[in-house]
């Protein structure tokens, strides 16, 4: 697995422990799926890996994955400005992909104060993130 990029000075931190009977499996998708448009690895012999937001230029933040039994945990390192929306970003894509299982994502920020949660998500919230993701992909073409 290639390191995680060096980033600038990140001073939060938020950390979500998943509790999932597949921890390696819903890591390895989240870092394959993100990759695609931001930087990221896995190592499937660790099941460890690590995602950079890059998408806007320099990192905005950096999420380290690992697995332990039953539990998939993501320890993000930002800011103050990006915190809440990494939070959003990264936690949503993870209890959308573990809908079926009912992934619940909940973040606690240093200090032990409550961050945000995502999921778990029902059939209803399903159709709609999908219909807002269609209605995003027309606006981009028009």
């Amino acid at each position: 697995m290639s390191a995680a990029p060096v980033t600038g000075t990140f001073d939060r931190t938020s950390v979500a422990r998943v509790a999932t009977d597949r921890p390696a499996r819903y890591g390895h998708q989240l870092v394959s799926h993100m990759g695609r448009k931001i930087e990221g690895a896995w190592d499937r012999e660790s099941s460890t890996g690590w995602m950079s937001f890059t998408r806007e230029g320099p990192s905005t933040g950096l999420v380290a994955l690992s697995c332990d039994e039953g539990v998939l945990e993501l320890r993000l390192s930002t800011t103050e400005e990006n915190l809440e929306r990494l939070e959003q970003v990264t936690g949503i894509h993870l209890a959308r992909f573990g809908q079926r299982d009912g992934l619940a994502v909940s973040w606690t920020r240093e200090g032990g104060t409550a961050g945000t949660t995502q999921g778990p998500l029902t059939t209803e919230d399903m159709e709609r993130m999908r219909r807002e993701r269609e209605a995003r992909q027309r606006g981009d073409r028009d």
